[in-house]
């Protein structure tokens, strides 16, 4: 099957168009390689990709003109691009450009596709608001300009699915970690101020806000099980992550015993739009996906500091 992968040098994207060869499927990576963070990882990203023979088209979603620069024989669409997470750093006009703008570009390129069977959305659990315990039919309260355009972004992808123009679902992705965790992400962050023994920031009651910490590979198993699904799927939300919680504050301890050494805290303000509880409800996923995540935090953590290791020092 042939498949675009948007957002392919990203963290999950990256991931999931590896795993999409190794099964067997022709992919074709875009991304924008947004200075958003370190181009290095981004490069170190494409590097594994070209060596698993996928290459990336460096592309605007938000600009460019998509049929003019992509085949017209993708069958599957993951769209992993956008606007990441919370951030100061980040305005609203680079929430609604990248989230929505780029997605509404995508879907007009999958529509004019001839053969085209299912566009996955790469949704988030920022979606449901600052608490994310609820199953997929919960009336959304996002408490961010990401949690909104990504919800928006959703929709737009989902329109079409109701107006029977083409097949589509939306996956709600839950606190994803592991290798190729963005640097401005806790894990990474936490690993990389450890080895150097610097203190974490860390935002005023954070420590005990509680996540559904899930290690990438167990996302991608649920991400790429759509495949051949399409008429089940379509229309469908799905949330993807792991029904046990940790606290941040946990999740600290653990990156401390994998490293060997105590952690410094420096306390921050409080940060607007914060979620204060994930929990994935899987039962959707379980159901029609046969979803079903079992790598334990501590091995998770052990991964992501081995490939930090094996990268950065």
């Amino acid at each position: 099957m042939k498949i675009l992968v948007t957002g392919a040098v990203g963290f999950i994207g990256s991931h999931t168009a590896e795993r999409l060869t190794h099964l067997g499927h022709n992919v074709v990576g875009v991304d924008n390689f947004s200075p958003y963070y370190s181009e290095d990882l981004k490069k170190l990203n494409e590097d594994a990709l070209k060596k698993a023979g996928i290459s990336v088209l460096k592309l605007d979603l938000r600009t460019d003109d998509l049929s003019a620069l992509l085949p017209n024989d993708i069958e599957y669409i993951f769209h992993f691009a956008a606007q990441p997470g919370i951030s100061s750093a980040s305005t609203f006009e680079d929430y609604f450009t990248n989230n929505i703008i780029a997605t509404k570009n995508v879907v007009d390129y999958a529509l004019s596709l001839s053969n085209f069977k299912l566009f996955v959305n790469i949704g988030t659990s920022s979606i449901y608001g600052l608490e994310a315990t609820f199953t997929e039919d919960k009336a959304p309260k996002p408490a961010s300009h990401y949690g909104v355009t990504k919800l928006a972004a959703e929709q737009l992808v989902l329109q079409k699915s109701r107006e029977k123009l083409m097949a589509a679902c939306s996956l709600r992705l839950y606190s994803v970690i592991g290798p190729r965790e963005r640097p401005e992400k806790m894990y990474t962050k936490l690993i990389d101020l450890g080895l150097k023994g610097e203190p974490f920031p860390l935002f005023e009651g954070s420590a005990s806000h509680l996540r559904s910490f899930t290690y990438v590979g167990d996302i991608v198993d649920g991400v790429v099980s759509v495949l051949g699904k399409e008429t089940v799927l379509d229309g469908e939300i799905i949330n993807l992550g792991t029904e046990v919680e940790h606290t941040t504050q946990e999740g600290i301890k653990t990156v401390e015993d994998v490293l060997g050494k105590p952690i410094a805290i420096d306390i921050k303000p409080k940060r607007p739009g914060d979620q204060w509880r994930t929990k994935a409800n899987i039962d959707k996923a379980k159901k029609l996906l046969n979803y079903n995540p079992q790598t334990t935090l501590l091995e998770a953590v052990k991964k992501q500091v081995d490939w930090y290791k094996e990268h950065f020092c």
